[in-house]
Protein backbone atom coordinates (compact mmCIF):
# COMPACT_ATOMS: atom_id res chain seq x y z
CA UNK A 1 0.00 0.00 0.00
CA UNK A 2 2.98 2.34 0.78
CA UNK A 3 4.10 2.26 -2.83
CA UNK A 4 0.73 2.64 -3.91
CA UNK A 5 0.40 5.94 -2.31
CA UNK A 6 3.94 6.90 -3.04
CA UNK A 7 3.82 6.48 -7.08
CA UNK A 8 -0.16 8.35 -6.54
CA UNK A 9 0.99 10.84 -5.10
CA UNK A 10 3.63 11.14 -7.12
CA UNK A 11 1.36 11.19 -10.22
CA UNK A 12 -0.17 14.14 -8.87
CA UNK A 13 2.79 16.77 -9.61
CA UNK A 14 3.05 19.67 -9.59
CA UNK A 15 -0.33 19.84 -7.10
CA UNK A 16 0.71 17.27 -4.28
CA UNK A 17 4.69 16.92 -3.64
CA UNK A 18 5.99 13.67 -1.83
CA UNK A 19 8.42 15.57 1.07
CA UNK A 20 8.90 12.32 2.81
CA UNK A 21 8.65 8.44 3.28
CA UNK A 22 8.93 5.96 6.72
CA UNK A 23 8.80 2.21 6.54
CA UNK A 24 11.13 0.27 8.87
CA UNK A 25 11.86 -2.13 6.42
CA UNK A 26 13.04 0.28 3.85
CA UNK A 27 14.87 2.62 5.89
CA UNK A 28 18.32 4.29 4.39
CA UNK A 29 16.91 3.84 0.91
CA UNK A 30 15.35 6.38 -1.14
CA UNK A 31 12.44 6.19 -2.82
CA UNK A 32 14.05 6.28 -6.51
CA UNK A 33 16.10 3.16 -4.97
CA UNK A 34 12.81 1.40 -4.11
CA UNK A 35 10.69 2.00 -6.87
CA UNK A 36 12.99 3.16 -9.91
CA UNK A 37 11.17 6.66 -10.52
CA UNK A 38 12.41 9.92 -9.76
CA UNK A 39 12.46 11.31 -6.19
CA UNK A 40 15.27 12.12 -3.67
CA UNK A 41 13.22 11.25 -0.39
CA UNK A 42 14.41 9.16 1.88
CA UNK A 43 13.24 6.52 3.70
CA UNK A 44 13.25 6.92 7.18
CA UNK A 45 12.29 4.16 9.80
CA UNK A 46 9.54 5.80 11.17
CA UNK A 47 7.02 8.65 11.05
CA UNK A 48 8.56 10.48 13.33
CA UNK A 49 12.06 10.23 11.76
CA UNK A 50 10.22 11.41 8.71
CA UNK A 51 8.54 14.97 9.78
CA UNK A 52 12.43 16.07 12.44
CA UNK A 53 13.61 17.92 9.14
CA UNK A 54 10.45 18.48 7.03
CA UNK A 55 6.84 19.87 7.14
CA UNK A 56 4.12 17.84 5.74
CA UNK A 57 0.80 19.07 5.41
CA UNK A 58 -0.92 15.94 5.32
CA UNK A 59 0.48 12.53 6.87
CA UNK A 60 -1.04 8.88 4.50
CA UNK A 61 -0.93 6.12 7.53
CA UNK A 62 -0.79 2.77 6.06
CA UNK A 63 0.33 1.03 9.33
CA UNK A 64 -0.62 -1.91 11.94
CA UNK A 65 -2.87 -1.39 14.47
CA UNK A 66 -0.55 -0.55 16.59
CA UNK A 67 1.62 1.29 15.37
CA UNK A 68 -1.44 3.37 13.66
CA UNK A 69 -2.56 5.46 16.74
CA UNK A 70 1.34 6.46 17.42
CA UNK A 71 1.68 7.65 13.92
CA UNK A 72 -1.10 9.51 14.22
CA UNK A 73 -0.20 11.63 17.50
CA UNK A 74 3.09 11.81 15.72
CA UNK A 75 1.40 13.47 13.07
CA UNK A 76 -0.60 16.22 14.44
CA UNK A 77 2.33 16.92 16.72
CA UNK A 78 4.45 18.11 13.62
CA UNK A 79 1.08 19.50 11.94
CA UNK A 80 0.32 17.44 9.67
CA UNK A 81 -3.13 15.71 9.14
CA UNK A 82 -3.63 12.13 9.54
CA UNK A 83 -5.42 10.48 6.33
CA UNK A 84 -5.25 7.16 7.77
CA UNK A 85 -6.08 3.41 6.32
CA UNK A 86 -5.25 1.14 8.81
CA UNK A 87 -8.08 -0.82 10.06
CA UNK A 88 -8.38 -1.79 13.80
CA UNK A 89 -9.07 1.69 14.31
CA UNK A 90 -11.45 1.70 17.92
CA UNK A 91 -14.04 3.68 19.48
CA UNK A 92 -11.63 4.72 22.54
CA UNK A 93 -9.26 5.22 19.30
CA UNK A 94 -11.18 7.97 17.70
CA UNK A 95 -12.20 9.60 20.84
CA UNK A 96 -8.73 10.02 21.39
CA UNK A 97 -8.36 11.51 17.74
CA UNK A 98 -10.93 14.27 18.42
CA UNK A 99 -9.34 15.00 21.65
CA UNK A 100 -5.77 15.61 19.71
CA UNK A 101 -7.69 17.26 17.16
CA UNK A 102 -9.55 20.01 19.17
CA UNK A 103 -5.81 20.23 20.75
CA UNK A 104 -3.70 20.74 17.63
CA UNK A 105 -6.41 22.72 15.98
CA UNK A 106 -6.28 19.60 13.28
CA UNK A 107 -9.12 17.62 11.22
CA UNK A 108 -7.95 13.97 10.57
CA UNK A 109 -9.84 11.43 7.59
CA UNK A 110 -10.34 7.80 9.32
CA UNK A 111 -11.24 5.69 6.34
CA UNK A 112 -11.61 1.88 7.00
CA UNK A 113 -11.35 1.05 3.50
CA UNK A 114 -10.27 3.98 0.35
CA UNK A 115 -11.92 2.22 -2.75
CA UNK A 116 -15.08 3.85 -4.00
CA UNK A 117 -16.77 0.67 -4.80
CA UNK A 118 -16.59 -0.06 -1.32
CA UNK A 119 -17.81 2.96 -0.15
CA UNK A 120 -20.92 2.68 -2.44
CA UNK A 121 -21.15 -0.99 -1.29
CA UNK A 122 -21.79 0.20 2.18
CA UNK A 123 -24.08 2.82 1.44
CA UNK A 124 -26.35 0.56 -1.01
CA UNK A 125 -26.28 -1.94 2.06
CA UNK A 126 -27.42 0.96 4.48
CA UNK A 127 -30.18 1.33 1.96
CA UNK A 128 -31.24 -2.52 1.49
CA UNK A 129 -31.46 -2.40 5.47
CA UNK A 130 -34.54 -0.30 5.38
CA UNK A 131 -36.33 -3.08 3.42
CA UNK A 132 -34.30 -6.38 4.23
CA UNK A 133 -33.02 -6.49 7.65
CA UNK A 134 -31.98 -9.93 7.88
CA UNK A 135 -28.39 -9.50 6.78
CA UNK A 136 -24.62 -11.29 7.36
CA UNK A 137 -21.74 -10.02 6.02
CA UNK A 138 -18.85 -12.42 4.67
CA UNK A 139 -15.22 -10.58 4.39
CA UNK A 140 -12.46 -12.22 2.18
CA UNK A 141 -9.00 -10.88 2.68
CA UNK A 142 -5.59 -11.69 2.11
CA UNK A 143 -3.47 -14.22 4.30
CA UNK A 144 -1.25 -11.32 5.74
CA UNK A 145 -3.95 -8.86 6.75
CA UNK A 146 -3.66 -8.60 10.86
CA UNK A 147 -7.38 -8.20 11.75
CA UNK A 148 -10.38 -10.02 11.48
CA UNK A 149 -12.92 -9.30 11.12
CA UNK A 150 -11.87 -5.86 8.52
CA UNK A 151 -12.48 -2.49 9.34
CA UNK A 152 -14.97 -2.29 6.09
CA UNK A 153 -17.04 -5.33 7.46
CA UNK A 154 -17.06 -3.38 10.90
CA UNK A 155 -18.22 -0.46 9.22
CA UNK A 156 -20.95 -2.06 6.93
CA UNK A 157 -22.46 -3.69 9.87
CA UNK A 158 -22.68 -0.18 11.89
CA UNK A 159 -24.29 1.29 9.26
CA UNK A 160 -27.06 -1.20 9.17
CA UNK A 161 -27.41 -1.66 12.81
CA UNK A 162 -28.05 2.56 12.80
CA UNK A 163 -30.89 1.76 10.40
CA UNK A 164 -32.33 -0.83 11.71
CA UNK A 165 -32.54 1.09 15.21
CA UNK A 166 -33.81 3.90 13.71
CA UNK A 167 -36.88 1.51 12.58
CA UNK A 168 -37.33 -0.10 15.61
CA UNK A 169 -35.80 -3.28 14.59
CA UNK A 170 -34.17 -5.43 16.90
CA UNK A 171 -31.42 -8.26 16.57
CA UNK A 172 -31.68 -11.57 14.63
CA UNK A 173 -31.21 -13.97 17.10
CA UNK A 174 -28.78 -16.94 16.42
CA UNK A 175 -26.47 -19.34 17.84
CA UNK A 176 -22.75 -19.18 18.13
CA UNK A 177 -22.00 -21.75 16.58
CA UNK A 178 -19.75 -21.93 13.80
CA UNK A 179 -21.52 -18.83 13.11
CA UNK A 180 -18.42 -16.22 12.53
CA UNK A 181 -18.29 -12.95 14.88
CA UNK A 182 -20.98 -10.71 16.25
CA UNK A 183 -20.71 -6.73 15.81
CA UNK A 184 -23.72 -4.52 16.43
CA UNK A 185 -26.41 -7.98 16.02
CA UNK A 186 -24.85 -8.65 12.80
CA UNK A 187 -22.73 -11.96 11.74
CA UNK A 188 -19.48 -11.26 10.12
CA UNK A 189 -17.41 -14.14 8.72
CA UNK A 190 -13.70 -13.56 8.07
CA UNK A 191 -11.78 -15.69 5.16
CA UNK A 192 -7.88 -15.17 5.13
CA UNK A 193 -6.00 -16.90 2.01
CA UNK A 194 -3.32 -15.83 0.02
CA UNK A 195 -4.38 -15.28 -3.65
CA UNK A 196 -7.10 -12.81 -2.14
CA UNK A 197 -6.49 -8.89 -1.66
CA UNK A 198 -9.87 -7.26 -0.70
CA UNK A 199 -13.39 -8.32 -0.86
CA UNK A 200 -17.04 -8.40 0.83
CA UNK A 201 -20.24 -9.80 0.43
CA UNK A 202 -23.49 -8.50 2.19
CA UNK A 203 -26.21 -11.11 1.77
CA UNK A 204 -29.66 -10.29 2.87
CA UNK A 205 -32.72 -12.32 3.39
CA UNK A 206 -36.34 -11.88 3.14
CA UNK A 207 -39.52 -13.78 2.51
CA UNK A 208 -38.49 -16.51 -0.23
CA UNK A 209 -35.88 -14.33 -1.54
CA UNK A 210 -32.10 -13.48 -1.24
CA UNK A 211 -30.45 -10.39 -2.16
CA UNK A 212 -25.96 -10.39 -2.25
CA UNK A 213 -23.97 -6.95 -3.13
CA UNK A 214 -20.23 -7.84 -3.82
CA UNK A 215 -17.36 -5.64 -3.70
CA UNK A 216 -13.92 -7.01 -5.20
CA UNK A 217 -10.63 -5.06 -5.14
CA UNK A 218 -8.45 -7.34 -6.98
CA UNK A 219 -5.37 -4.57 -7.46
CA UNK A 220 -4.50 -1.84 -4.83
CA UNK A 221 -4.42 0.88 -7.05
CA UNK A 222 -8.10 0.35 -6.51
CA UNK A 223 -7.17 2.45 -3.04
CA UNK A 224 -5.30 5.10 -4.64
CA UNK A 225 -8.73 7.38 -5.93
CA UNK A 226 -9.81 7.17 -2.74
CA UNK A 227 -6.27 8.04 -0.87
CA UNK A 228 -6.09 11.20 -3.31
CA UNK A 229 -9.52 12.43 -3.32
CA UNK A 230 -8.82 12.50 1.05
CA UNK A 231 -5.52 14.22 0.47
CA UNK A 232 -7.32 16.71 -1.01
CA UNK A 233 -10.22 16.83 1.02
CA UNK A 234 -7.81 17.33 4.51
CA UNK A 235 -5.99 20.80 3.32
CA UNK A 236 -7.81 22.87 6.35
CA UNK A 237 -10.02 20.60 7.84
CA UNK A 238 -10.53 21.02 11.44
CA UNK A 239 -12.62 18.37 12.02
CA UNK A 240 -12.31 13.99 12.60
CA UNK A 241 -14.37 12.41 9.30
CA UNK A 242 -14.79 8.61 9.92
CA UNK A 243 -15.92 7.25 6.51
CA UNK A 244 -14.97 8.14 3.19
CA UNK A 245 -18.79 8.19 1.98
CA UNK A 246 -18.45 11.49 4.09
CA UNK A 247 -16.43 13.57 1.81
CA UNK A 248 -16.98 11.35 -1.30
Amino acid sequence: MGREVVQAVLGEAPKMVLVAAADPAYAGKTISDLLGVESSVRIEPDLSSSLESTIADVAVIFSVPDVAMSDIRTAMENGAIPVVGTTGITDSDLAEIRALAQKHGLGAIIAPNFAIGAVLMMKCAAEIARYMPAVEIIELHHDKKIDAPSGTAIKTAQMIAAVRRAAGETTIPSTNQARGAEFSGIRIHSVRLPGLVAHQEVIFGGLGQTLTIRHDSVDRKSFMPGVLLAIRAAMGLTDVIYGLENIL
